[in-house]
């Protein structure tokens, strides 16, 4: 994202966050003490329990959102990416964690793949093989990003249901006789309106949601002062740590059961893209802090005094001449709500993708910022669960269960990201890594363990959702990872064959040696086209590319061959979809490498040879790709290409060049497998299930990569082939 640094841009990203990240946390008020108190918790005349949790709101809002995400987490980012894949990101870039396919030494050399220069320290060092001695943590590692990526889009499914439905429940309070049925289907009417605009996108939502945010922030904190002068001014004392204490010593177990409701600031985190962390900053510490702290000391001050009205506190605490006002502006308010996580939700399952963990379209929505998207299917998976979670449940304090649960899980996953995060990342020693864990930890769960007694009573909804969620993305991952195995180790030679004329592009998964589909299609027609080359589009661990590093051309065999590879990069945000014609942007990137290639004598200090015996020349910054030179003698059997009967001889860059141009004017043939996985006789009963049922599923119905980039479908042979994994 690169919105730019002037202060009127980073005013107007600020403006705009409050519409798309700080919704869902300005509408907490509406439940927290509710939810708190649905217990066998009750208030008592010395005020001490509306106290107690009016300081466990204060002291955890501002220990885990103000010191810990603004200040330390944040800071975290990767490129201006946020969120668990973030973090997950920097870990693989600097301890090599990473467990994608086709990862190579010349993808360090991208702009993006900036890493630290100093040197480790021997806890970083010792971390970092620990990690390489033992693969299974590395899988433990992403089953653990997973669990907090699954939490969070189970977090996407369950705020919106309690934002509505608690915003609509208000309008009991002054028509008492209203049945719950007629909340019910307002709540999803509105919650249906919600997921229909989100193809618009986040930058057009967030300028109508930010001015509703805005007033409902002002209106919330003057309500709250008012409270406060009106009911009790004493209030401010519950902000001393001596009334948590007091709290659970007073109230035993019941009140550490009480701690199930906490404030869902995650959604800061993995909206970051969306914006920038500098106008998240500015917009949390400046309005959203202090007026969400307003807001619940006056309602702790009208609970003081009213201690029977706790079910609907928050709307009896509103002065009865602004009553209404309010009541639609919370309601909006509880729409904007949901805006935060749907976002958030769209930007995890972007990054799901480049894991080899979801296959699904992702749309961009902004030329200008690059981090706002859209996901088509995704959005009406979660309106579908949003509108069964509100029909199903009907109680706000079951949903908040599942929301505690949910959102601790997720806060818990990215503290421990974050400790190895400031040991193999930022080179500090294990203490201050120690003391992050055990400050924001230790909190985190506690508030776990009294989310965990409440499964029965809504906590098992993110539970499900999270194991349903992981099956997908592991099954996918586990499919892809055991194809492209597949691949690997069976890789073919080339034997002769006649060449017919044009340019054929082969879409593989592999980014080195030429894959086994290519040697079924060879088998069954064994001829090849003039010109051929490899195409490979793999992800790497970097937010994103840019277009002049995006091509990777690489020679394999000799010149007389007339054939190349072309790697296609994408960073784990990026669009995965060429606007341009694809294949005139890779033939003038071939000629390219050609002119390059015969420039460079046989004997340089610029060029490096791998055990690949790959001559790398991305430095000489002679063309607008990144241009990799491969000689690969491997396949010495194969027939030179010939023209007209007669072998080629001349070494020129024009007359190779010319060559390939005749062959484009010939035709472009895009040659796709489509390779489908079947589990062998011999696997267990699981790995069938899961390879020949869940995975073989989720193949058929989820996109195809040349559906992905789209090219054009001039022509496009379909070479079909089953893998027994």
């Amino acid at each position: 994202m690169s919105p730019g640094h002037s202060c009127a841009n980073v005013l107007t990203l600020a403006y705009q966050s409050l519409g798309v990240v700080y919704g869902d946390l300005s509408t907490s008020p509406l439940y927290v003490y509710k939810t708190s108190f649905s217990g066998k918790l009750s208030l008592k005349e010395d005020d001490e329990e509306i106290f107690g949790v009016l300081s466990f709101i204060f002291w955890i809002f501002t220990i885990i959102a103000l010191f810990k995400y603004v200040f330390i987490v944040m800071s975290a980012d990767d490129d201006g990416e946020g969120g668990t894949f973030a973090l997950y990101s920097l870990l693989c870039r600097h301890a090599r964690l990473s467990i994608l396919p086709n990862q190579q030494p010349t993808d360090e050399n991208l702009s993006a793949y900036s890493t630290e220069d100093s040197a480790d320290t021997w806890q970083s060092s010792l971390l970092k093989l620990f990690f390489e001695k033992h693969p299974r943590f590395q899988k433990g590692l992403l089953i653990f990003v997973l669990l907090g990526t699954c939490m969070t889009i189970g977090d996407g499914v369950i705020t919106p249901a309690i934002s509505v439905f608690s915003a609509v429940l208000g309008v009991q309070v002054k028509i008492n006789q209203l049945h719950d049925n007629y909340v019910v289907i307002v709540s999803c009417i509105i919650l249906v309106g919600l997921f229909s605009i989100q193809h618009h996108g986040t930058h057009r939502v967030a300028f109508m949601f930010a001015p509703v945010v805005a007033a409902w922030l002002l209106c919330i904190s003057g309500i709250g002062i008012y409270n406060i002068f009106r009911w009790n001014r004493q209030v401010y004392r519950a902000l001393s740590p001596v009334y948590m204490f007091r709290f659970l010593k007073t109230t035993g177990i019941e009140g550490w059961l009480s701690l199930t409701t906490v404030l869902g600031v995650e959604t800061m985190y993995a909206d970051m893209g969306h914006f920038s962390a500098l106008s998240i900053k500015i917009a949390f510490t400046c309005l959203v802090y202090p007026c969400l702290i307003l807001a619940y000391m006056g309602e702790a001050a009208f609970l003081s005094k009213h201690h029977y009205d706790i079910e609907r506190s928050f709307y009896k605490a509103i002065p009865e001449a602004v009553f209404w006002p309010v009541f639609i502006v919370a309601t909006f308010d509880a729409v904007v709500g949901s805006q935060a996580v749907i976002s958030a939700t769209f930007s995890i399952i972007s990054q799901c993708c480049a894991l080899n963990c979801f296959r699904v379209k992702i749309v961009h929505t902004s030329s200008k910022i690059y981090g706002q998207i859209y996901v088509p299917e995704v959005n009406w998976i979660l309106m579908c669960l949003c509108l069964a979670v509100t029909i199903g449940l009907w109680d706000p304090n079951m949903m908040g269960h599942a929301y505690g649960l949910a959102i601790t899980t997720v806060m818990f996953v990215t503290t421990c990201l974050m400790t190895l995060v400031i040991i193999m990342v930022w080179k500090q020693g294990i203490i201050k890594a120690l003391t992050c864990f055990l400050l924001f930890g230790s909190i985190e769960l506690l508030y776990i363990s009294a989310s965990v007694c409440k499964v029965a009573e809504g906590g098992w909804i993110p539970i499900l959702l999270s194991f349903i969620f992981m099956a997908i993305m592991f099954t996918w991952n586990y499919g892809t990872m055991k194809k492209h195995q597949f691949d690997v180790e069976n890789k073919v030679s080339m034997s002769k064959m006649v060449r017919v004329p044009g340019i054929g592009l082969i879409f593989s998964n592999l980014a080195s040696g030429i894959p086994a589909i290519f040697g079924h299609f060879i088998t069954n027609l064994p001829a090849s086209h003039q010109v051929l080359v490899f195409v490979c589009a793999k992800s790497v661990q970097v937010p994103y590319v840019s277009e002049n590093e995006r091509l990777v051309i690489s020679r394999i065999g000799p010149k007389e061959f007339y054939m190349f590879r072309c790697i296609v990069r994408y960073g784990y945000n990026d669009m995965q979809q060429e606007n341009y014609n694809f294949e005139i942007k890779l033939v003038s990137a071939i000629i390219q490498f050609i002119e390059i290639e015969d420039s460079v004598p046989e004997q340089t200090n610029e060029l490096t040879i791998d055990d690949g015996r790959n001559l790398n020349m991305e430095d000489l910054g002679q063309s607008q790709h990144t241009l990799k030179l491969n000689w690969s003698h491997s396949e010495k059997n194969c027939l030179p290409f010939s023209c007209d009967g007669q072998q080629v001889q001349d070494e020129s860059y024009k007359f190779e060049s010319f060559q390939i141009l005749r062959a484009k004017e010939l035709g472009v043939t895009y040659i796709v497998g489509y390779s489908y996985a079947e589990a062998k006789k011999s696997s267990t009963i699981l790995k069938k299930f899961g390879i020949d049922v869940v995975y073989a599923f989720l193949s058929k119905n989820c996109r195809e990569p040349d559906i992905m980039l789209e090219v054009a479908h001039t022509s496009l042979p379909e070479v079909g082939m089953v893998y027994h994994v």
